[in-house]
């Protein structure tokens, strides 16, 4: 499978949010898949295709940013149970991610914090019968020095992580 990086603003509901972004970045990719995909599933595929180390990782960041006052999720499992419910409707949250705008073929999570503001949007196009495409976008706004100096200590784990988990997408995706 191979993975493209674009840094086009691909999202059609990120491009209705009047949003002066620093960055934006995209990765995309062509798989087979003869069924429908919901915004639903592509929500649900992306809270559970992160592997082990990144769930670690996210701990980690979690814990060290809790002690400066920014936002921080919960544990792994009290996600994984609200997934249960998760109907992948704007305003409802899961752990750290909010959704704010959902259509049939795109959703929008993100979270609006002191230091930055982010968007990631996770869409889903037919190519031809059976081929889709999936692309990941990230948009991200910092508010202060701080949220410049957090994002760039984090943006080359994000240009690791956003493909590994773009496969991890499609392996769940795939399942159903």
């Amino acid at each position: 499978m191979k993975i493209e990086r674009t840094n086009k603003k691909i999202s059609v509901l990120l491009n209705n949010e009047n949003n002066d972004f620093l960055f934006i970045d995209g990765f995309q990719t062509v798989f087979y898949s003869p069924k429908q995909i919901t915004s639903k599933e592509l929500g649900k595929a992306f809270f559970t295709s992160a592997p082990k180390w990144v769930d670690h990782l996210f701990l980690l960041r979690n814990k060290l940013m809790g002690f400066v006052g920014l936002k921080v999720a919960g544990s792994k499992e009290e996600m994984l149970a609200a997934l249960d419910n998760f109907s992948c409707l704007p305003g409802e949250k899961i752990g750290l991610f909010k959704v704010y705008a959902v259509n049939e073929n795109e959703v929008i999570l993100g979270e609006d914090d002191t230091h930055l503001d982010f968007r990631i949007s996770l869409l889903i196009d037919s190519e031809g019968e059976v081929n889709k495409k999936l692309t990941i976008s990230t948009s991200v706004k910092c508010n202060n020095s701080f949220g410049r100096i957090y994002f760039y200590a984090i943006k080359p784990f994000h240009k690791i992580i956003v493909p590994i988990m773009l496969r991890g997408m499609i392996d769940q995706l795939n399942k159903k």
